[in-house]
């Protein structure tokens, strides 16, 4: 049994094409519709009932693209809103925080995992609650975790920041803390951080290792697709790749570009989800 129809991907902006990239790299053969929500980003910074009122109109276009799943490429949506969207979907939906918390226990030697997210996701606690459950699945005891808002990582990823002198000293004082706790593993639990990995990994040293969210969730979305048996099929036409952005479409490109590559996003359109009434 194959389903052709699209995966759906949703972000507060190109944080979650990090996500999209890693679906690309585990299903080549998936079609995918990414909608980035560029206008009202950042997420981290918004009221819970806010997030969740974005992330189900999100949800209500992606629908309309007849997609077959939904990955929410946010960890702020995911830490706010996964509950009502799975409750509310007639197609699976996986989000970025699970996956992440048991990429991370299984990754540290010492125990001791850092977090590094926006204010709204670490403010729910879910990620160090992921961890705690996850690392107690493992059998896993004396775990620590320390956790750090680094805010600014979002508009400097926005901005297309990814490697320069400010980026640079914002992750110092951002990860101090982290480094000072003698942390081995370092969750990226935000989609935009990635972005930044390089100028992460030179601040916090070669010893720790980071976690990208976006390569365990594209694990978890390979096993459902496999599991649920709606892996896309050949057709001979090879996948579509479509993007929205509730911004300027070339200024959304312009960005992305550099991260994607292979002249990708292209053909961008333009769409606001505002439109869609949702009760919560």
């Amino acid at each position: 049994m194959t389903d052709n129809r699209p995966v759906g991907v949703f972000d507060s902006g190109i944080g979650g094409l990090t996500v999209l990239r890693e679906i690309w790299n585990a299903v080549p053969d998936e079609s995918t519709v990414y909608f980035g929500d560029n206008s009202r980003a950042p997420y981290g910074t918004k009221s819970r009932s806010t997030v969740i009122r974005y992330s189900l109109q999100n949800m209500k276009f992606l629908e309309s693209k007849d997609v077959k799943m939904i990955v929410v490429a946010c960890n702020t949506a995911s830490a706010y809103a996964y509950d009502e969207l799975k409750a509310r979907a007639g197609v699976p939906v996986v989000e970025v925080v699970t996956p992440g918390a048991d990429e991370a226990c299984r990754a540290t030697k010492n125990g001791r995992i850092g977090i590094i997210a926006t204010k709204g996701t670490i403010s729910t606690g879910v990620y160090r609650a992921a961890v705690e459950r996850r690392a107690g699945e493992l059998g896993m005891k004396d775990i620590e975790i320390f956790q750090q808002a680094c805010p600014l990582f979002v508009s400097l990823a926005e901005e297309g920041w990814w490697d320069n002198e400010i980026t640079r000293l914002t992750a110092c004082e951002y990860l101090k803390p982290l480094k000072e706790a003698g942390i081995d593993t370092l969750v990226m639990a935000c989609t935009h951080y990635p972005l930044l990995s390089k100028v992460i990994g030179e601040v916090m040293g070669r010893d720790v290792t980071l976690v990208n969210t976006g390569v365990a969730t594209a694990k978890v979305v390979k096993s459902l697709l496999e599991t649920e048996g709606i892996a896309s099929g050949a057709d001979g036409h090879g996948p579509v790749r479509e993007f929205y952005t509730s911004d300027e479409p070339g200024l959304f490109e312009q960005v992305a570009a550099p991260f994607l590559g292979e002249g990708l996003p292209s053909g961008t359109k333009h769409f606001t989800t505002d439109r869609y009434e949702v009760t919560i």
